[in-house]
């Protein structure tokens, strides 16, 4: 599992601006390629990770899609093959850092990026964009994972702008190629032999700007909407399962797919049941002489009641297993039993007559132990040798 951005740089979720910057000066020259000679892959690696994570905690918004979603929400920044140094916009931090781009060249020759300045074109428009992933929590009960459930959902997502129809501009004007990029959304620099191709910040990337931005998005070509999504929760999903609906998240730009909603199944607690896999457990108390001459009594089940024998002479504690009342199964078929154990209970009060009957019960009885009790006899025998 992939580590958390806070953890990388040792800080923790309300740290500041200027401490994740601190952390990750510290960090960058202790794991310097360079200051590593001795173990300099290992070096170049955390390097890199270190700068993910301060490329995702340095910037409010990307740091926001993190706090909520986790490394999903920013999964569509660094694309399928994940973080690498063409998603790194703090190149200027590293420089500040490290006292010039002179001093990281083995580290970005190593990365296949070189280093430097003197501007010119990129090579590649940004393209379309996927759009965000939505994570909700959703909570079921242990009747809905017995027979599947059909859920409506309010989610809020963004949408692409029907003012501008997602392009940003105010109706009646256009986008503009960027100057600073030419159109390209990348800016490379270059000094002698080392060049490098960072994200270009006039346009962020886009290659395109908006002069008159629209009204209703202020430039962003996607509000915020409310969204009515209708779900179903299969059988038998547990707890901690997580659903994927592909095309149900936030609207893309540029043309970009939508991204996806992931459910996050939470199963409420039962007040009675307790789940165990695909059976379910239940603790079902019975009289004393219930249990000693034996009775029928009624169980609930998530299938409804059923009549149980519990015969003559049960024991505290004792399970019965009845079967298929359980749970059915995610991805096999026939359902899981339910474990009905007996807890005898002992009168407390006792009125004069019903401690006559019971104390001439013992004395017929001659207080012999049962089962259970000569059984452990045996064993204290065993273990202390009287």
């Amino acid at each position: 599992m992939k580590q958390d951005y806070y953890e990388i740089l040792g800080v923790s979720k309300g740290t500041s601006q200027d401490e994740i910057k601190k952390a990750y000066r510290r960090l960058a020259l202790k794991h310097h390629p360079d200051r590593n000679a001795t173990n300099k892959k290992e070096a170049e690696d955390k390097f890199k990770e270190i700068s993910e994570a301060y490329e995702v905690l340095s910037d409010s918004q990307k740091r926001a899609r993190y706090d909520q979603f986790g490394h999903e929400g920013v999964r569509s920044e660094f694309g399928g093959g994940g973080f690498n140094w063409q998603n790194f916009t703090h190149f200027e931090d590293l420089e500040d850092i490290l006292g010039g781009f002179g001093g990281l060249g083995d580290i970005f020759e190593s990365f296949g990026i070189n280093t430097g300045f003197s501007s010119s074109r990129g090579s590649q428009r940004g393209g379309p964009q996927t759009g965000s992933s939505i994570r909700y929590e959703l909570s079921i009960t242990l009747e809905e994972v017995a027979g599947g459930a059909d859920k409506s959902l309010f989610i809020k997502r963004e949408e692409s702008c029907d003012v501008c129809r997602g392009t940003g501009a105010k109706p009646g004007t256009k986008k503009e190629t960027c100057p600073g990029c030419n159109g390209s959304g990348q800016i490379r620099f270059s000094q002698g032999f080392f060049s490098i191709s960072k994200t270009c910040e006039n346009c962020r990337g886009s290659g395109e700007i908006i002069k008159e931005p629209c009204e209703a998005c202020r430039g962003k070509g996607r509000v915020l909407k409310k969204k009515n999504i209708e779900v179903h929760v299969p059988k038998g999903v547990e707890d901690g399962t997580t659903l994927r609906m592909s095309g149900e998240g936030s609207a893309g730009l540029k043309g970009g797919r939508r991204g996806d909603l992931y459910l996050s199944i939470r199963v409420n607690p039962h007040e009675i049941f307790i789940r165990r896999q695909n059976d379910i457990v239940v603790e079902i108390p019975v009289s004393f002489t219930q249990a000693a001459l034996g009775a029928e009594i009624t169980v609930p089940t998530l299938w409804g009641k059923v009549k149980m024998k519990v015969p003559e002479g049960t024991q505290y504690g004792k399970v019965f297993r009845l079967k298929g009342k359980g749970l059915p199964g995610l991805r096999t078929y026939g359902k899981g039993d339910e474990l009905v154990r007996v807890i005898v209970e002992v009168p407390v009060k006792l009125n004069e007559g019903q401690r006559d009957v019971l104390k001439k019960f013992s004395e017929m009885r001659g207080e012999k132990l049962g089962p259970l009790g000569k059984s452990f006899m045996k064993r204290f025998k065993k273990v202390f040798g009287v």
